[in-house]
């Protein structure tokens, strides 16, 4: 599971760095800690239970292979395996020309609805393991427009192009719109630090 206190992530950390010395013990250990909510992601991206484990592994390649440039300074391991895993999700849907599923709604009846376990889906535990209340009041600072694009990418796993398409603008205006949110909200954020 993802670390929720700060000794699992100090331990996380850790594994992640011995990981990028290419200790494989340590990579079971990453592997250990965050799989399931890893699998979450690709599950709610891709729509398939297989895909989604499909890409999980590709997600644990990549992992093995990045590990020895990730920089601690630059994030938390959470959210840099989090990235890799939507990120990987996103390139098999698009490779694929899959539409995105259905968001999740409490009392859907598909298998793909179901969470994996009884925790928070990944995504949403993640913000909260990184301070989540700055985080939603930046985002509560975001006009209603780009606010929902942000939702929507980064937590719903759309890809800028099906948001484009869903709000009728042109693709480069749906890139401006989510990266200035994004620097508006970089900005608060740094700003409450």
């Amino acid at each position: 599971m993802i670390a929720r206190s700060q000794q699992e992530r100090e331990a996380l950390l850790a594994a992640l760095l011995a990981t990028g010395l290419g200790n494989r013990r340590a990579f079971r250990q990453v592997y250990q800690m965050t799989s399931t909510k890893l699998f979450g992601i690709c599950l709610r991206i891709c729509g398939e239970r297989q895909t989604a484990e499909d890409v999980l592994q590709e997600v644990y390649l990549t992992i093995w292979r990045r590990a020895p440039s990730f920089e601690p300074s630059r994030g938390s391991p959470v959210a840099w395996l989090a990235t890799i895993a939507r990120n990987r999700a996103l390139d098999w849907r698009r490779a694929n020309n899959k539409p995105p599923p259905e968001p999740w709604s409490e009392g859907a009846d598909t298998s793909v609805s179901e969470p994996v376990d009884n925790a928070l889906l990944a995504d949403r535990a993640m913000i909260e393991e990184e301070g989540a209340a700055r985080l939603q009041g930046c985002l509560e600072g975001l006009d209603h427009r780009p606010r929902g694009a942000i939702r929507a990418a980064f937590l719903d796993g759309l890809t800028y192009s099906e948001l484009a398409k869903r709000e009728a603008v042109p693709l480069a205006t749906m890139k401006s719109t989510i990266r200035r949110a994004l620097l508006r909200l970089r900005d608060c954020l740094n700003d409450d630090a």
